[in-house]
């Protein structure tokens, strides 16, 4: 004899825009980017979106397709629009807006939405491995996967 089945309760559809504001608690961040080579800045694609590009356009005072021409390429194989990048002295390449001795963004407040939301939880694996290998390697400035010439 088969088993009745339960019908599933359909689970409300929350408003797109809540009559009153939701306040989250802030996550207590556990890393520090002020002690890091800026290594999420050397992924080889940083994802920018059309909004990203026009906000930098409107920084550097620029039209939307000399921006987009300048500051990003076509990734076929991966069919969006990516930051590009340029040589950097501790890993291969890295973002054409990471400042290369003071390790951070040189245009913060116009950084791309992907840049804004990461790491996306209150941890940072990068950040996490180098605290262990800074210990490990009894050294305060130890930086792993450096590029070597």
């Amino acid at each position: 004899m088969p088993m009745p089945t339960k019908k599933k309760k359909e689970l409300p559809v929350l408003p797109a825009t809540p009559a009153t504001p939701v306040r989250k608690a802030s996550p207590r961040l556990r890393y520090d980017c002020s002690v890091c080579p800026a290594y999420c800045c050397t992924y080889e694609w940083i994802l920018v979106t059309k909004q990203d590009i026009q906000r930098l356009a409107r920084r550097f005072e620029l039209s939307y397709e000399v921006a987009e021409k300048r500051f990003t390429k076509l990734v076929k194989a991966y069919g969006h629009r990516v930051l590009r990048h340029r040589r950097d002295s501790i890993y291969k390449s890295a973002c054409q807006f990471l400042h290369p001795v003071e390790r951070r963004c040189t245009v913060y407040e116009h950084r791309p939405t992907t840049c804004r939301s990461y790491p996306e939880e209150n941890r940072c694996g990068f950040y996490e491995f180098l605290r262990w290998e800074r210990v490990h390697q009894d050294d305060p400035t130890f930086i792993p996967f450096r590029h070597q010439e």
